[in-house]
């Protein structure tokens, strides 16, 4: 049984099938809709380009012997009965089980009950927030990490006035370190947004709806839109009281097995052992190829790949493709290798070595880089 609704759920079900499981399998979810792809969703589904972002057609999974549950909502865990138990009350045993619940949008507890607040994880809340923003001449984004750099690069290629509002110094400066978030601050402000960065909401007011934010330097913003991006936290509440170890997401070995037997954990949710020995919750979508391609063999008892795996994600924002590879971090000493004012590409050191290279409209260039940060290669063999 796989828990959970998305990209790691169906990849899991289509990879337990290619390699020759023969038993059922059954994908239990609490969304109203098929797997589909999240990426889109601050992009084109948002802009109104795309519409379908369904991953499997439906006859996939009748072909497949595959039977996905939607509308239900897992509730609860019994590791020693090895039972999931639903909202509707339906107990369905397992003989493995597969945990892909991925996450939960963080939201401001203290911002009022106004339409035209949204944030977005779902289809159907990227489809309420394009209805809103047709309607909107102006919207304040709150938090510039990726998914709220993408709204903000959205709704500008909509012709929406943004006040993208960030406490840290610069967008994604707490995965990418403030040189890298300058550059991003630099592509953002160019497309006309109104970048404020080291400052939160102090609040919001309107009649119904939303009509204002106030900031904490004491700004009044007039907007008729405020999208949430602050991040999100593992969906793991469903769990409580079943043993299986939490911190920050499921804890799982190298192979994505949890602390108790039959039970496993892919993609958002999962907090997997790295080869340092070191508990990694990855949130990015290339991510999911590779614990499947792991845990599935794992599951079956088959023998399991052995390639070294770096790890790559990417944004895409107004024209520009920002790619990472590798495991750069905010504290890292970063050489930047080529700026030509929007366009650029940098090269991230920790302790000498060539750890991640990112890079924003030169996907060629980063690329070509993932042999020297799956070597573990010098910095000066690099850059020299």
């Amino acid at each position: 049984m796989i828990v959970g609704g998305g990209l790691a759920a169906a990849r899991t079900a289509e990879h337990l099938r290619r390699a020759g499981y023969p038993g059922p399998v059954t994908i239990v979810s609490d969304e109203q809709h098929l797997p589909y792809d999240r990426p889109p969703l601050s992009k084109e589904v948002l802009r109104g380009e795309v519409d379908d972002v369904t991953l499997k057609p439906r006859e996939f999974y009748e072909e497949h012997h595959i039977t996905v549950r939607l509308g239900s909502a897992a509730t609860s865990l019994d590791t020693a009965a090895q039972t999931v138990t639903l909202d509707d009350g339906t107990v369905l045993g397992y003989d493995e089980l597969v945990i892909a619940t991925g996450l939960v949008p963080r939201r401001i507890p203290v911002f009022p009950d106004l339409e035209g607040i949204r944030v977005l994880r779902s289809y159907d809340e990227s489809l309420a927030l394009r209805r809103h923003a047709s309607a909107a001449r102006s919207a304040v984004v709150v938090g510039a990490g990726f998914i709220g750099c993408e709204v903000a690069a959205s709704l500008r290629g909509l012709g929406i006035q943004v006040v993208l509002v960030e406490p840290q110094p610069a967008p994604l400066a707490a995965v990418l370190g403030e040189q890298i978030g300058a550059l991003v601050a630099r592509l953002h402000r160019a497309e006309g947004v109104d970048l404020r960065t080291g400052l939160a909401v102090a609040a919001v007011h309107g009649q119904g709806h939303v009509e204002k934010v106030v900031l904490t330097d004491g700004a009044d913003v007039a907007t008729d839109l405020v999208v949430v991006g602050i991040g999100s936290r593992p969906a793991t509440d469903w769990l409580e009281g079943s043993g299986i170890k939490v911190d920050d997401g499921v804890i799982c070995d190298d192979r994505g097995r949890t602390s108790a037997p039959h039970v496993w954990a892919l993609g958002d949710v999962a907090s997997w052992r790295d080869s340092m020995g070191n508990q990694v919750r990855v949130e990015h979508w290339s991510n999911v190829a590779e614990q499947v391609r792991v845990a599935v063999p794992a599951m079956l008892g088959q023998e399991l790949p052995s390639t070294v795996v770096v790890p790559y994600f990417w944004s895409d924002q107004y024209d520009i493709k920002i790619q990472c590879l590798g495991e750069p971090h905010a504290s890292d000493i970063v050489h930047l290798v080529e700026d030509d004012g929007r366009r650029f590409l940098a090269y991230y050191e920790r302790d000498g070595m060539f750890v991640g290279a990112v890079g924003a409209g030169m996907p060629a260039r980063v690329m070509k880089t993932r042999a020297k940060i799956a070597a573990g290669a010098p910095i000066s063999e690099v850059l020299g």
